[in-house]
């Protein structure tokens, strides 16, 4: 079915990107799998392509195009390519829209022209050992001090966080001092701030993910975003877009192992003739073939919903568990049609497969995502 969201500048961007991408990313996927995060000077000449912030206002270096059709364009193309890392996603659709939204002019002077350069790298930190999707059982705390705030705790999973030069933690305030919670911007290098180690994943390895620790960490208020208090309010409002944001990745996804089990099954052969044409392969393609349309529909009517301020907590929800959902299952069909060939790393389907898991659980697991679903129902 033909897409109709998008523009002749879109388009034109997608070119761009993918250009950029076959040249400056695929080729090192090995090298960075290796070292377990992406090469800065990528990050730097990404930002130079226009490919970073591109939202934040033109005066700190920025476009202005706060049009999430652009960040789809971008998400689409790393699926697409096969570049690895998540960096895009997490600066352009999940961490920028804090310092675009809460930030004062002051902050936004400070701290966008890094980031839009790509001299800056950014992260969040909300995740806890212990909490999981439960952000209201952060235990992070932030205490009133002289001028600013004393923050103490640790997060995990936190992704760039080796490399990150910014981090916005999130930190339960106590009743004494207003309760709550609050989202606090520390640097790197930051007295008690230290970066735990680089976590191994199964999947996603040239993404840094770390744990980092806070004690004592001392904030001054000019680095506090937004209103003290109103933390939860703020990430609960930026949640539909970073989900929004992995359902576009996991329904680009979708349609890779679609069309590449396609292919595999019309080429390979056994008994005689393709394997796509015995009937349960070809079943199998052509239910899948018809959720993956189903899912591109509904997530370009999200995608469209999102810039017109129209998209819901519970449909940014639904659209992430389903999509990811589908995403897996098209993955291991791809991966199952390629029999003991889909198990070697040197077949993509192997990275990509193992790199979608994770998809079911962050930004919330897919059954939180059914609890939030379930709940705007009424139930």
């Amino acid at each position: 079915m033909k897409r109709t969201i998008f523009e002749t500048e879109h388009e034109q961007f997608r070119e761009t990107v993918r250009a950029f991408l076959i040249k400056e990313a695929v080729p090192h996927t090995a090298d960075w799998e290796s070292a377990g995060l992406v090469d800065r000077k990528f990050w730097s000449a990404a930002a130079a392509h226009g490919m970073v912030a591109f939202s934040a206002p033109e005066e700190y270096g920025g476009a202005g195009l706060r049009d999430f059709r652009f960040n789809a364009v971008i998400d689409e193309e790393i699926v697409r390519t096969g570049a690895v890392g998540d960096g895009f996603s997490l600066t352009n659709d999940i961490v920028l829209p804090y310092y675009l939204d809460i930030a004062t002019p002051q902050q936004q002077e400070r701290w966008l022209p890094g980031i839009t350069a790509g001299d800056t790298v950014i992260a969040i930190a909300m995740s806890e050992p212990g909490t999981g999707s439960d952000l209201r059982a952060i235990k992070t705390t932030a205490v009133r001090d002289d001028g600013g705030w004393r923050l103490t705790g640790s997060k995990t999973f936190i992704t760039s966080g080796i490399q990150a030069d910014l981090v916005i933690v999130a930190a339960r305030i106590p009743e004494d001092d207003g309760g709550g919670f609050g989202l606090f911007v520390v640097a790197a290098g930051a007295d008690g701030f230290e970066k735990g180690r680089k976590l191994d994943k199964i999947g996603r390895r040239a993404q840094d993910t770390a744990e980092l620790f806070f004690a004592d960490v001392f904030v001054p208020d000019a680095d506090v975003l937004g209103e003290p208090g109103s933390g939860l309010h703020y990430m609960m409002g930026n949640l539909a877009q970073e989900r929004l944001s992995m359902a576009v990745v996991a329904t680009a996804s979708a349609e890779y192992a679609l069309e590449t089990a396609v292919a595999y099954a019309s080429e390979r052969t056994a008994f005689g003739k393709p394997i796509g044409s015995f009937q349960a392969n070809r079943f199998t393609l052509a239910e899948l073939s018809t959720k993956v349309s189903i899912a591109r529909v509904y997530i370009d009517r999200c995608i469209a919903a999102a810039n017109a301020g129209e998209l819901t907590a519970a449909e940014a929800a639904g659209a992430k568990f389903w999509t990811t959902e589908l995403e897996f299952e098209a993955l291991d069909t791809c991966l199952q049609i390629h029999g003991g060939y889909g198990y070697m790393e040197e077949f993509e389907v192997a990275r990509r497969w193992r790199d979608a898991r994770v998809q079911r659980i962050y930004g919330g697991t897919n059954e939180i995502m059914r609890e939030i679903v379930g709940r705007s129902l009424g139930l």
